[in-house]
């Protein structure tokens, strides 16, 4: 156990997140009261803020180490970014370990550099202070610096504000995967009531024409879950519902999430490319069988190369995969294989993911099971699947980072040209509003220019949602008018 002791409710969830990051398996309680000292610590961390400084006490058995740090505190983003620096230097020091993004323990890392090309800055300047500020590696500065400028030219090319993006989440899939914390629920229990939640999304998107018809929609996303665990007819009862109710001549994008190899088939990808949907994923996560029966996928890797042959074949043209390195068991040779024959099936888009232990996913839950097996994810992994992505003509075009990611790393998607995701950039950089519906979907509306942001979530549980749509719809009304009466306001100034 780690102790951190403040004398005043300030940075907490930052403290604990950047130590989070060095002692990943340790349990880390915060406290600014007093308490007593407890026997199982394997150190205490006394932080005190005074007037004019920030005074940082590392105390482990019979030593005890002093950090101070001059601090005026009339720019809190400034007090925090200080107060990190001091923190990681001690951790550094304790530990003899480095983080490949620094101090930065947010999601969204290139937010920063994002912002700071949209202020004119200088491609210099802004590596410069991305090392200064948050003591990056000289790889990962380069890195953020590469995909924030690559969304900063999607970005341009239209008037993200003034339109919104839609979600639609269909919360069911074959199986639930080892390490899966979204919403999802087995096809086979709930099939019997997938119309009737069908039903429930339909009321909601009515909803959605009546009070955004004024705004371009710009793209489309379902999402779940698997989307493709519904039935051909369910899902061209779901596209026939999009097109008749909302106003698509604004439309930029439509993604569909095919997902599990083992939903998919050549009917339902006929189904949508009927629509004139041109982006599909599929997802196989590991091209070796020995992980994917581990981690609860029940497909085989014949039927993921089956699945990309049909989506060629009916004429999709944009396939996105995605893949999960640190999956428990896999070496860097297991992660080599899987590359070598993902670049056999070329996809437009690869989407890289460090595993994350979510709190909620078997993986952790049943953690003794497991950690016997090495899960393993380092520089020479992201470097791997780089060049992968690099040999089959793509560039990184978004990036984000999770919690209790393994090797502390992230998520990248790489892209080949004209095949980006605007969707990913929208939601990762926050800089249009996404209504979101379904079980367990959370909207987002964004205002002044992305410096707030406020969501509105309906219930996971999808009994629970389809008695209590009504209530989620009232949740949304009430969201999206706040959210268009900031926008008028902003208009007006």
């Amino acid at each position: 156990m780690i102790v951190v002791e403040l004398n005043q409710d300030n940075f907490e969830y930052d403290i604990y997140s950047l130590i989070k990051a060095f002692y990943p398996r340790e349990e880390i309680k915060v406290f600014t009261d007093d308490r007593e000292i407890l026997e199982d610590m394997l150190f205490r961390l006394v932080i005190t803020y005074t007037d004019l400084e920030i005074v940082m006490e590392y105390i482990r058995g019979q030593e005890k180490i002093s950090y101070r740090q001059d601090n005026d505190y009339s720019n809190r983003k400034e007090t925090k970014n200080n107060l990190k620096l001091m923190l990681y230097s001690l951790l550094k020091e304790q530990t003899g370990r480095t983080l490949p993004w620094g101090t930065l323990t947010g999601i969204r890392p290139t937010k920063i550099p994002l912002k700071l090309l949209e202020q004119g800055k200088g491609e210099t300047e802004i590596y410069q202070y991305m090392r200064d500020t948050y003591d990056i590696s000289r790889e990962k500065a380069e890195l953020a610096l590469q995909v924030a400028k690559a969304e900063y030219g999607l970005l341009k090319k239209f008037d993200y504000e003034a339109g919104y993006s839609l979600y639609i989440g269909i919360p069911f899939c074959p199986s639930t995967c080892l390490y899966c914390s979204f919403t999802s629920y087995p096809i086979g229990i709930w099939k019997d009531r997938a119309d009737e939640y069908l039903e429930g999304v339909f009321k909601e998107i009515d909803f959605v024409a009546e009070n955004l018809s004024h705004r371009p929609l710009h793209t489309i996303y379902i999402g779940g879950g698997t989307p493709t665990s519904l039935t051909a007819e369910q899902i061209d009862r779901l596209l026939t519902k999009i097109e008749n109710t909302l106003d698509l001549s604004h439309l930029m994008e439509f993604t569909v999430e095919a997902g599990r190899p083992d939903s998919i088939t050549e009917e339902k990808l006929q189904v949508i490319h009927n629509h004139g949907i041109e982006r599909i994923s599929i997802n196989p996560q590991t091209m070796n069988q020995k992980t994917l029966d581990l981690i609860g996928r029940h497909h085989t890797v014949e039927q993921i190369r089956e699945s990309f042959a049909m989506a060629r074949r009916v004429g999709i043209s944009c396939i996105n995969t995605d893949l999960i390195v640190g999956l428990p068991g896999e070496s860097l040779e297991d992660v080599a294989y899987t590359l070598e024959e993902i670049q056999k099936l070329d996809p437009d888009n690869l989407t890289v993911h460090s595993l994350a232990l979510k709190r909620s996913a078997r993986l952790n839950l049943e953690w003794d099971k497991y950690q016997d097996y090495v899960m393993e994810n380092s520089e020479a992994h992201i470097e791997l699947a780089a060049d992968t992505a690099k040999a089959m003509g793509m560039s990184p075009y978004y990036l984000y980072r999770q919690k209790n990611m393994t090797g502390n790393l992230e998520n990248i998607g790489y892209a080949k040209a004209g095949k980006e995701g605007l969707y990913n950039i929208l939601i990762m950089e926050e800089r249009q509003s996404i209504i979101a519906l379904g079980a367990g979907a959370a909207s987002k509306y964004v205002m002044d220019h992305g410096e707030r942001v406020e969501r509105t979530e309906n219930v996971k549980d999808v009994g629970v949602y389809l008695e209590r749509l009504d209530e989620m719809i009232e949740r949304k009304r009430k969201a999206i008018g706040e959210f268009l009466a900031n926008d008028m306001v902003k208009k007006q100034l």
